[in-house]
C-alpha cells in the first residue's frame, strides 16, 4: 500500500494571520524536520499518518505491518527518525527509495536502522512513560533568529535567567552569578539553580566551568552545529546520576547531516553588533559517515554609556541615587571625620584648605566606563565519525573544542587611601598636621578596571555499539577538559600606592588632590594592580551498557537497560591565585587540586501492559517505566535514586502521564574542599538582645561543614497529552510538577551578625554555654584566627557559619503547551503558545527557620513566563512572529518593596529561498529578523548590590534591546 500526502487549505482567518508571521524555507530532504503528534496506535495508522504530515511517501505491504503496533512519537524529527522510532522492535527497516521510503522486513543478519534515544531514558527507540520532553528542532532554532546557544535556551520558558550568565556578571551575587570566572552561561530550569540542571551534549558530560565548577557553558557550543534541544524538565537523577534534580537539557548535534552548507550572521543594535560564520561539511558512504562543523562568533561590547538604565543615579525613574562618595575629584575624611569637596578644574600641585567645600562629599556614577555584555570572540569545532565495523559493530566518535576571548570593562571596588604629611600635595582642611584621608576614583589614572577572560574547552567522547541478536551493547567513554583564566587589570596595587602617597618627592609621588590624572606615568604604572585567577576542570566517565527486550506483554515487548559507569581519578578541579591588588603574592593551591571517583549502576525497565489491539474499554494503550541508580562517590558516600513513570490513553487522543522520582545534586568541589586559608575559627563579639550588654561573644567557625554531602529533591508530575480527532493539528500539552529540594548547600555566614538577634531562625547552628574544653580546642586549632583579642573564658556561644545541607525549596507549577498546525495548499501553518505558571515557590534557609515564600520576588522566577508563536510555510517564503511575556513581580531587596512591571516583547522573521534565481544563488536561503521589535526597554528594577546599582534586572530581562539580523545561508 502506497500512503501520500494530501494538502487541503485552512480557513481565511488562519491565512491571514500567517501573513503576518515566519519560518524558514523548507530544508533539504535529509534536514527537514516535521513535527509530529501521533498516539500510539497499530503501525499501519501510524505510518499513515506520518505520511500526512510529512509530505512524504511511505511504502509498506498490508502484510508485514498487519497486527503490529507502534509507541507513540511527539515532538519534531526528519522522517527517517520518526520512522525509526515507530519500527523499533517491529522486526521491520526501512530504505530510502529515491524521494520515497519503504518499509520492509529486515535480512537475517543485518542491524536494522538505527533507533533514536530519547533525552529520559536509557532504552533506544523508546520514549520515556510518564515524562514530555520539550523539542526546540533545527526549524525552530533558525525561525527564532538567535545567534547563539544560551540565547536559544534562554526563550524556553522553563529557564529562568538567574545564575552565572553573560548578563549578570557584576550586577547580582544572586543564584551565584559572581562564580562566573570565564564569562559564560549557564542553563537554570526552574529557578532551582544552575548546578541543578543536567547539561548534556549528545548525552555525554562535559567539564564544568564556573568558580569551583559548577555549570556547563553553553556559550562554547557552537548553534550552527546543533540538530535539536531537548529539554527534560523533571527530576532524572535515576537516569543519568548527579545534577538533573530540575531536569535535563540534552544539545544534540548535527551528526548525519550530508553536504555542504555555508552561513553568515550579522545582527545590529543600538550600541552593539555580533557577527557569525559557519561551515559544516558531512558525507555518507556505505558503511558510515562523517560530520564536520566550524563556527565562529565574536560581538561588539555593550557599554553602559548606551542604555540610560544602567546607572547608579535612579533619580530620572523616581528612585534614590546611589552615586558612589569616590570621584575624580575626590573627598578629603579630616582627622575628626569632616568631609572636604575637592574643587574642579585644578591640578592638585597648589591646593590650600580655603579652596576645599566644607561638607561636601564629591559623588560619581560607578557605571560609567563599563560594560553590560563582554566583547567576545569564539571559535568553535566539532567532528563527529560513525563507522560499521561489521554488520552488527559500530563505532562512533565525537570531538569538540572551543576557545573563547571575553572583555568587559567593569566597575570599581574602591576604598579610603592614607595620604600622610610627607606627600608633597598633601592638604589638611582642619590644620590638625596629621594624615588624611581621600576618597578617591582612580580610573583617570588607570583606566577602567577590565576583566580579560580566556576559555578553552575540548572534549572526546567514543563508543562501540554492537547488536547482540535482539539486544544492544554500548561500551562508551568520554574525556573533557575545561581551562579558564581571568586577568582583572587596572586595579590598584595598595601597597605600592601607600609608598607612593608617602614620597616626599613631587616629581614621583601619587597626586590624588586634582582634577583628573596629575601623577607621573611611572608613577601610575607602578602602583597598576591586577589579579591573576585560573581554573581548570575536568571530566572523565567510561561506561557500559546493555538494553533490549525481555518477553512479549500484551502491549508489546518488556525492555530492559541495564548498566554501569565509572567517573574516575580523572575527575577533578583546580585553582590557582596570583594577587597584585593588596600586594604582590602567590595565592597559591592551598586544597588543590580536588579529586573525586564516581562508581554508579543503573537498571531501567519499559512495560507496555495495555496495547491498543487488546480492545479494553477504557484503556486504549497503558505504559509503565521503572528506573534506578546507585552512586558510590570516594568523598562524601552514596546514594540511590528511584523513578516510576506511566502513560495510560483511555482512548486514542487522550494520554494522561504522571512520574515520581527523586533525585540529586552532589556537593560542589569547592563545598567539599577543607584546609588552611578556607576554614577558620574566629572569637566575634555579634548582637545579642537577651544580653545585658546587648552583645555576646562567640566564636563562629567559617569554611565548609566536613559532613557536607548530596542536596536531594522529590518530583510528582502529572500530565494530560490531547489530541482530539475531530480538530487535527491540535495539540494541547499540560504537566504539574511539584518539587521538594532539601539539603540544600547554604552558607549561613552571609547571616552572622543575625545569628543571635534571630535565635529561631539560626536554633540549629547555636551552641550556648559551651564547656571550656571544648572552647580550648577551638583555640588551640591550627584555624584559629583572633582579630578582636578575644579571651577564651568570655566566649559564652558557639555558632556554626560553615556551608552545610540547611536550606529547602518547595516549587509546584503547571507547564503547558497550545498548538494548532494545519497544511496549506503549498506549505503548512502553526499558530501557538507554551508557558510555565508557578503556584508556589517557598524556601527555608535553616531547618529551624520559617518557610516563606519567594515566588515573584526579585532574585526568583516570575509567576509566569509564556512564548507564543505563528509561523507559516508558503511556498518558498517562510514567516514567523514570537510574543515573549515575563509577568510582574515584587523588589523586596529594597524597603519598603517596590513593584516591577511586567515585559512583554516580539520577534519577527521573514526568511526567503533564492532557489528560483539559480546559478551561485541556487540553494541559499536569505532570512531578515527583528527581535524585541518594538525596543522594549526592560522594566524598572531598583537593584542596588553592595558594591553598586542599576535601574534593572538582568535575570528577567536583556538590555540589548531591538536586534536587526541578516542571515544568508548557501547549502552546497
Amino acid at each position: 500500500m502506497t500512503f501520500n500526502t494530501r494538502y487541503r487549505s485552512v480557513f481565511a482567518a488562519l491565512m491571514t494571520a500567517s501573513a503576518l508571521i515566519a519560518a524558514q524555507p523548507v530544508a533539504a530532504h535529509d534536514e527537514q524536520h516535521v513535527a509530529l503528534d501521533i498516539p500510539a496506535q497499530p503501525l499501519a495508522q501510524s505510518l499513515r499518518d506520518l505520511a500526512n504530515t510529512s509530505g512524504h511517501t511511505v511504502l509498506a505491504d498490508t502484510d508485514i505491518v498487519a497486527g503490529k503496533t507502534a509507541p507513540a512519537v511527539h515532538g519534531s524529527y526528519t522522517v527517517g527518525e520518526a520512522l525509526a522510532l515507530l519500527l523499533a522492535g517491529s522486526g521491520l527497516e526501512v530504505v530510502e527509495a529515491g524521494n520515497a521510503y519503504a518499509v520492509r522486513a529486515a535480512k537475517p543478519g543485518e542491524p536494522q536502522d538505527k533507533q533514536i534515544l530519547v533525552t529520559g531514558t536509557r532504552i533506544r527507540g523508546q520514549e520515556p512513560a510518564g515524562a514530555h520532553v520539550i523539542t526546540i528542532d533545527r526549524t525552530a532554532i533558525e525561525q527564532s533568529g538567535l545567534a547563539t546557544t544560551q540565547s536559544i535556551i534562554a526563550s524556553i520558558p522553563q529557564n529562568f535567567g538567574g545564575g552565572p550568565n553573560e548578563g549578570t556578571v557584576g550586577f547580582t551575587e544572586r543564584n551565584g552569578a559572581n562564580s562566573n570566572l570565564g564569562y559564560g552561561a549557564s542553563v537554570n530550569l526552574r529557578g532551582l539553580g544552575a548546578n541543578s540542571t543536567l547539561t548534556l551534549i549528545d548525552g555525554n558530560r562535559l567539564a564544568l566551568g564556573g568558580g569551583g565548577g559548577t555549570f556547563v557553558d553553553l556559550s562554547l557550543i557552537p548553534a550552527s552545529a546543533i540538530e535539536r534541544i531537548e529539554v527534560l524538565a523533571d527530576g532524572a537523577s535515576a537516569i543519568y546520576g548527579s545534577d538533573a534534580v530540575a531536569g535535563v537539557v540534552n544539545v544534540r548535534l548535527r551528526r548525519d547531516f550530508e553536504g555542504a552548507e555555508t552561513s553568515f550572521h550579522s545582527g545590529f543594535a543600538n550600541g552593539f553588533s555580533e557577527f557569525q560564520a559557519s561551515q559544516i561539511i558531512g558525507t555518507k558512504w556505505a558503511t558510515g559517515h562523517i560530520m564536520v562543523a566550524y563556527e565562529f562568533y565574536g560581538r561588539g561590547r555593550l557599554g553602559s554609556e548606551d542604555r540610560a538604565y544602567a546607572t547608579e543615579d535612579l533619580r530620572r525613574f523616581g528612585g534614590p541615587n546611589y552615586d558612589q562618595p569616590y570621584a575624580n575629584p575626590g573627598t578629603i575624611i579630616a582627622a575628626d571625620g569632616s568631609s572636604w569637596g575637592i574643587p574642579k578644574g585644578q591640578n592638585g600641585t597648589n591646593l590650600t584648605a580655603s579652596e576645599l567645600t566644607p561638607g561636601v562629599t564629591n559623588l560619581a556614577d560607578g557605571r560609567t566606563q563599563t560594560d553590560l555584555l563582554p566583547e567576545t570572540r569564539r571559535n568553535a569545532a566539532v567532528i563527529a565519525l560513525e563507522q560499521e565495523i561489521t554488520p552488527t559493530v559500530t563505532l562512533r566518535l565525537l570531538g569538540m573544542a572551543a576557545d573563547r576571548h571575553s572583555n568587559m570593562r567593569t566597575f570599581a571596588l574602591n576604598s579610603p587611601v592614607t595620604v600622610p604629611t610627607s606627600n608633597p600635595f598633601y592638604v589638611d582642611p582642619i590644620g590638625t598636621g596629621q594624615p588624611v584621608q581621600v576618597e578617591y576614583d582612580f580610573r583617570d589614572d588607570l583606566g577602567p578596571p577590565v576583566d580579560e577572560s580566556h576559555v578553552t574547552n575540548w572534549a572526546a567522547s567514543g563508543s562501540i555499539q554492537a547488536k547482540l541478536g535482539e539486544w544492544g551493547a554500548e561500551l562508551s567513554g568520554t574525556y573533557s577538559r575545561e581551562r579558564e583564566q581571568l586577568d582583572s587589570i587596572n586595579l590598584v596595587n595598595y601597597a605600592r600606592l601607600a609608598v607612593a602617597l608617602a614620597d616626599p618627592n613631587p616629581a614621583t609621588a601619587f597626586n590624588v588632590f586634582g582634577d583628573g590624572s596629575h601623577t607621573a606615568q611611572a608613577t601610575v604604572n607602578y602602583v597598576r594592580g591586577s589579579v591573576l585567577q585560573i581554573d581548570r576542570s575536568r571530566q572523565s566517565t567510561a561506561g557500559l551498557k546493555f538494553d533490549g527486550p525481555l518477553f512479549a506483554l500484551p502491549g508489546g515487548p518488556l525492555r530492559l537497560a541495564i548498566g554501569g559507569e565509572y567517573r574516575g581519578e580523572w575527575e577533578g578541579f583546580n585553582e590557582t591565585d596570583d594577587d597584585y591588588s593588596l600586594t604582590p603574592m602567590d595565592g597559591g593551591t592551598a586544597g588543590f587540586p580536588l579529586l573525586r571517583d564516581v562508581l554508579a549502576g543503573f537498571a531501567e525497565v519499559s512495560a507496555p501492559l495495555v496495547g491498543p489491539d487488546q480492545g479494553i474499554a477504557g484503556i486504549h494503550r497503558l505504559d509503565l517505566s521503572i528506573a534506578g541508580r546507585y552512586e558510590h562517590y570516594s568523598d562524601f558516600g552514596s546514594t540511590a535514586n528511584p523513578k516510576l513513570g506511566v502513560t495510560w490513553e483511555p482512548v486514542a487522543g487522550l494520554a494522561l502521564r504522571g512520574s515520581f522520582g527523586t533525585s540529586f545534586h552532589a556537593p560542589g568541589f569547592d563545598d567539599v574542599r577543607q584546609g588552611q586559608g578556607l576554614n577558620q575559627f574566629v572569637p566575634l563579639p555579634l548582637a545579642n538582645p537577651s544580653s545585658p550588654t546587648g552583645t555576646s561573644n562567640v566564636v563562629a567557625l567559617f569554611g565548609n561543614n566536613p559532613a557536607i554531602g548530596p542536596e536531594r529533591a522529590r518530583t510528582f508530575t502529572a500530565g494530560i497529552d490531547l489530541r482530539p480527532s475531530g480538530i487535527r493539528g491540535l495539540v494541547l500539552s499540560a504537566t504539574w510538577f511539584n518539587v521538594s529540594y532539601r539539603d540544600q548547600i547554604y552558607n549561613p555566614a552571609v547571616d552572622i551578625f543575625n545569628f543571635l538577634t534571630q535565635p529561631s531562625r539560626f536554633a540549629s547552628l547555636i551552641s550556648a554555654s559551651p564547656s571550656a574544653s571544648t572552647v580550648s580546642g577551638f583555640y588551640a586549632s591550627p584555624y584559629f584566627f583572633n582579630p578582636y583579642d578575644i579571651s577564651a573564658g568570655s566566649v559564652t556561644y558557639v555558632v556554626d557559619a560553615r556551608n552545610a545541607n540547611l536550606a529547602g525549596t518547595h516549587l509546584e507549577g503547571i507547564d503547558f503547551d497550545l498548538g494548532l498546525r494545519r497544511p496549506l495548499a503549498h506549505g503548512s501553518a502553526e499558530l501557538g503558545v507554551s508557558g510555565t505558571w508557578l503556584q508556589h515557590m517557598d524556601q527555608q534557609t535553616t531547618v529551624t527557620s520559617p518557610r516563606v515564600s519567594v515566588l515573584g520576588t526579585i532574585g526568583n522566577p516570575v509567576r509566569l513566563r509564556m512564548r507564543g508563536r505563528a509561523t507559516a510555510q508558503i511556498g518558498g517564503f517562510g514567516l514567523a512572529s514570537f510574543v515573549n511575556f515575563t509577568a510582574g513581580y515584587t523588589n523586596n531587596a529594597v524597603t519598603p518593596s517596590e513593584p516591577v512591571a511586567s515585559w512583554t516583547t516580539v520577534d519577527f522573521q521573514i526568511a526567503h529561498s533564492l532557489g528560483w534565481i539559480g546559478g551561485p544563488l541556487k540553494n541559499t536561503k536569505l532570512s531578515v529578523s527583528i527581535t524585541n521589535a518594538f525596543n522594549r526597554a526592560p522594566p524598572y528594577v531598583n537593584d542596588a548590590t553592595p558594591y553598586s546599582a542599576s535601574g534593572f534586572d538582568p535575570e528577567q530581562a536583556s538590555a540589548i534591546g531591538r536586534m536587526i539580523g541578516l542571515q544568508l545561508v548557501k547549502s552546497w
